[in-house]
């Protein structure tokens, strides 16, 4: 029984795969003579600095095989003969859920974000500095995010090298958001009692600037209804012109310039074109605004006579 298992054994150890060898691990650019010596003592006669080859690249493995260290070992009157041969790579690791949370709070520059990491990628990884940059997470399709976004990432190793990584994540940082409390008509300037403001957590980078949304003098783009969040796709600019509004016009002729008011028949923005009616002709013509209820018309963009 005992020499049957022998046997076995045998037969076993014949047609068992062969184990990869353990490799040094090694983290600069290049394979240096300090690096082989660490592999194989008998080489620490080599000067240490002596570049023996580039480093391989993470995953992947240098393998100085017997012909080649015979040939440094004679080149440096080293005496080898082992039958060692001596292999280098990158150290890797597996992707640290906490470095990852850590990277991309660095990167929303909010500590106390709340991230859900839903998802990371989960091969081996070159040890380094991990980073998520804040303009490579992709965006939900709603505010809610029911759905992790990608979010893609590096691992900074060597002498600044990158090795892509990537998660899946929902996120959520501290906002405010502003809601009107009563109908907003479009092209009219908000007043802050037509609005409040409530705390809230919002996806980064959609989430409303609160108030100062305000600031800038935009205005409805169209009709808001009561109860609805102003978000900045809902405003616009003002126009510099409105339709029934008074605008003084300019007509530049060569040197010649004359003045006189007309009654604005579309509305527009500086170096839009819109329609104006003289009020003493009662004639309509095209004019470029050039500023808050100003236009100005040349002689040669002029349509009829005013």
């Amino acid at each position: 029984m005992t020499l049957r298992i022998l046997v076995a054994l045998c037969w076993a150890a014949r047609f068992a795969p062969a184990q990869a060898p353990v490799c040094t691990p090694v983290e600069g650019d290049r394979i240096l003579g300090k690096d082989l010596a660490r592999a194989l003592p008998v080489f620490q006669a080599m000067p240490p600095e002596t570049i023996l080859g580039s480093t391989p690249t993470p995953g992947s493995r240098r393998t100085f095989h017997i012909p080649e260290l015979l040939e440094l070992a004679h080149r440096y009157s080293i005496a080898f003969n082992s039958p060692a041969e001596a292999c280098f790579e990158w150290p890797m690791e597996s992707l640290s859920r906490d470095r990852v949370l850590q990277a991309m709070r660095e990167s929303l520059q909010a500590p106390d974000a709340h991230i859900d990491l839903a998802e990371t990628s989960q091969y081996q990884v070159p040890r380094g500095r991990v980073e998520f940059p804040r303009e490579t997470l992709g965006k939900p399709a709603s505010q809610a995010q029911k759905d992790p976004v990608l979010w893609r990432g590096d691992v900074i190793y060597g002498g600044g090298h990158r090795f892509a990584v990537w998660a899946r994540v929902r996120v959520k940082v501290a906002c405010r958001r502003i809601f009107a409390v009563e109908p907003l008509k479009a092209g009219e300037p908000i007043d802050p009692r037509q609005v409040r403001t409530e705390n809230a957590e919002c996806f980064p980078g959609m989430e409303t600037p609160g108030a100062g949304l305000l600031e800038g003098g935009l205005v409805p783009a169209r009709h808001i209804a009561a109860g609805t969040e102003i978000r900045p796709e809902l405003l616009t600019v003002p126009n510099d012109v409105n339709r029934g509004d008074t605008v003084e016009i300019e007509v530049l002729s060569g040197a010649a310039r004359i003045g006189f008011t007309a009654k604005a028949e579309s509305s527009g923005r500086s170096g839009d074109q819109i329609i104006v009616r003289n009020l003493s002709s009662n004639k309509v013509f095209q004019a470029v605004v050039e500023g808050k209820d100003k236009a100005v018309v040349r002689t040669d963009s002029i349509g009829s006579g005013h």
